[in-house]
């Protein structure tokens, strides 16, 4: 799957945008299923908000943002769900995980959303690699944030994806833990041929990026 950006920029944050460069507000970008971008990005310029542009959880932007050659604004309801279920996956800054849900009922909720892709024996065998086992049957909310994280990795790869888009995904996890991470979504991007989108603070050597691009 494509993704094409066309002169995008947030309007609530035209005036502030416009006056600094980037490497993606206003400008024409093209990403192939495959890459793997890095965009880096200081607080407060618009990690998060590109992250819910991107993957139309906001629409209020001028300029374009195409899947496949299809303008995102125009793809809604069934549509919209099908090619998020079936072409992009996302592991959102803030988790969105259903506290009350045990970390496995979170994650099976996204494995039987369509066909499943994998058999729910992989959400054993990724959590062992992860090391969250123990809270497997742990309602998600009382688990740590680090832990947290590690559920929605396991969430986000345990569907089917071209792409998949990660908004700061090691933001609470020590470096043992982001290495064992990072591996297994390298791991599971090269099996599918899938393209990964990362945004971060700084730069980093979690994945061997074909482009760097600063927000």
């Amino acid at each position: 799957m494509q993704i094409d950006l066309k002169q995008i920029v947030p309007v609530p944050l035209k005036d502030k945008f416009a006056k600094r460069g980037s490497d993606i507000w206003n400008r024409d970008l093209h990403f192939s299923k495959g890459e793997w971008i890095k965009i880096k990005a200081p607080s407060g310029t618009g990690k998060t908000t590109f992250v819910h542009i991107i993957y139309k959880m906001r629409s209020d932007y001028e300029g374009s943002v195409n899947w496949n050659g299809k303008d995102l604004k125009q793809i809604n309801g069934d549509a919209l769900a099908q090619m998020r279920q079936q072409h992009v996956s996302i592991i959102f800054q803030d988790l969105r995980l259903f506290p009350n849900l045990t970390a496995r009922e979170n994650i099976e909720l996204k494995r039987v959303l369509q066909q499943p892709y994998y058999e729910s024996s992989v959400i054993d065998t990724m959590a062992e690699t992860l090391g969250i086992t123990h809270i497997l049957e742990q309602r998600a909310g009382l688990c740590s944030y680090g832990e947290q994280q590690r559920i929605a990795i396991i969430r986000s790869l345990i569907q089917p994806f071209d792409w998949l888009i990660m908004d700061e995904p090691f933001s609470h996890l020590d470096q043992e833990n982001i290495a064992k991470a990072s591996a297994l979504i390298a791991a599971e991007c090269i099996k599918r041929g899938a393209g990964i989108m990362l945004t971060d603070l700084e730069d980093d050597t979690h994945f061997n990026y074909t482009r760097t691009l600063n927000l």
